[in-house]
């Protein structure tokens, strides 16, 4: 659909005033209306945003009885981020998440999120998570040994599966047992109907119809939590048969299992089992899902773009030589972390946030009412052509120190931000940086010819089809 007159108008206004509100210009019509226009699909809400963008600093639109604002200025994602952000609170879509994840670190809010993070904030601490580095490294090593010249694999699907194993065994010290391969099975069965409970409305008093989908969803439900809260079971036996240290293990469960909320305002409680059992789901959750989404595209694109995959293979035999890499290689591989930057720029895991206004606020020129929807996309700002030009280019150059210190803060946020801001972040880039190098390190990856490759957005954004390579050894000498 084009812009209609009376929404070109509009776009040439900084704002619409409704009563003693201020709503940025935007769609005429109810959302509903828009059914058949080639930018409403149910299931793809990218579509929706990028035709929203042409409003310029943000848009405005209805849905039902519901105010829905999209921003697109930095400057205005960091209000609500961070300088206004205790007028904002979880938007109704992540709300919905509960229903998977409980109270995690994802979902919940206030007083609960903050006890929470108090908590698990110490497992990843700097210090702690480097611990695990050589771990990684063994099985992406693993990975790469396996894989033959010349064979073909979907690349998602592979990266989904050395992800899990790194996530069985820095969240659970275990290798991928029949337990979490129950896990992620369940998990993926829940993902497939995410999109059905978001758009659902009152979702969360449907649990219990007979509908087929809510029927596959509590199965799947009662499942999971029946899984991952034996696994805490068995380690709680496991510490008083042995009267060990809690966190002896080093795991990320065994961290959880001995913290303490002694954080300043903390109340010296340990999480409860259903705590431990919200925040384990959301660390499995985002500790593969995001990272393995992450280096799919990052394989992609650099199929896409051989310039700068010899760039970053020329850095790697320059770094590493022969063997494999190690945490304190990391600063050196100053090209490697640009190239995961700019691949999470064009097609960031995390491709969306959203906030509820908790009292009537104002942001730049607008003035929001509470209980309106507010919206900001990484997918979308990050294709901005203001602070990346020829933003659907490849270029990992847009991330040297210079260029990025001359972007807003917020032209480029796939963590997110402010107080909420992702507390796997580094963790999430040693992951990403140790896997591709110790994988690119020795092969090339070719694209096969004839696929379309299109993301999917959901929790996180995921290739809808996979993507298919062909492996190409670098070279017949094995890594010492």
């Amino acid at each position: 659909m084009e812009t209609t007159e009376i929404e070109t108008r509009r776009a040439a206004n900084p704002s619409v005033g409704r009563g003693r509100y201020v709503f940025p210009p935007g769609l005429r019509l109810n959302l509903p209306f828009y059914l058949f226009h080639r930018f409403f699909k149910p299931g793809n809400p990218i579509l929706l945003f990028e035709h929203l963008r042409r409003f310029g600093r943000a848009a405005h639109y209805r849905i039902l009885w519901s105010h829905v604002v999209l921003l697109n200025e930095p400057d205005d994602i960091r209000e609500v981020l961070i300088d206004k952000a205790s007028s904002f609170g979880k938007d109704r879509t992540q709300k919905r998440m509960k229903i998977l994840l409980g109270e995690g670190l994802i979902t919940s809010d206030g007083a609960t999120h903050r006890r929470g993070r108090r908590i698990v904030a110490p497992a990843f601490h700097r210090q702690r998570i480097q611990r695990y580095a050589g771990q990684i490294v063994d099985l992406a090593a693993g990975v790469s040994g396996a894989w033959r010249p010349g064979e073909t694999m979907d690349i998602a699907a592979e990266m989904m599966r050395l992800a899990l194993q790194i996530t069985a065994r820095t969240l659970f010290d275990t290798e991928v047992t029949a337990e979490i391969r129950e896990i992620n099975e369940q998990v993926n069965a829940i993902m497939d109907l995410y999109n059905y409970l978001v758009a659902l409305p009152r979702a969360e008093l449907l649990l219990k119809t007979p509908l087929p989908g809510m029927r596959r969803f509590r199965r799947a439900k009662a499942r999971l939590d029946a899984v991952v809260e034996a696994m805490i079971g068995a380690r709680h036996a496991e510490v008083a048969a042995h009267l060990a240290a809690e966190d002896e293990r080093g795991d990320l469960l065994s961290l959880l299992l001995a913290a303490r909320d002694d954080g300043a305002g903390g109340d010296g409680l340990k999480l409860t089992d259903e705590e431990l059992r919200d925040q384990v789901l959301t660390l499995f959750l985002a500790g593969y899902e995001t990272v393995a989404n992450a280096l799919a595209w990052t394989w992609m694109l650099l199929g896409q773009n051989p310039a700068a995959e010899a760039r970053l293979h020329a850095e790697l035999d320059a770094v590493l030589g022969r063997r494999l890499p190690t945490l304190e290689d990391m600063p050196r591989l100053e090209y490697t972390a640009m190239v995961l930057s700019e691949s999470m720029r064009l097609y960031p895991p995390a491709w969306a946030m959203g906030r509820e206004v908790l009292e009537d606020v104002r942001i730049g020129p607008y003035a929001l009412p509470k209980g309106t929807m507010v919206f900001f996309s990484q997918y979308i700002v990050q294709r901005d052509a203001r602070w990346f030009p020829e933003p659907e280019r490849f270029d990992p150059e847009r991330f040297t120190a210079e260029a990025k210190a001359g972007r807003p803060r917020f032209a480029y946020f796939p963590f997110g931000g402010g107080g909420r801001q992702c507390i796997g972040e580094s963790f999430a880039w040693m992951e990403a940086t140790l896997v591709l190098a110790t994988l690119a390190q020795r092969w090339r990856l070719a694209l096969e010819p004839g696929q379309r490759i299109e993301p999917q957005p959901k929790i996180t954004l995921r290739p809808k089809s996979g993507i298919r390579v062909r492996t190409v050894e670098r070279t017949a000498r094995h890594m010492q």
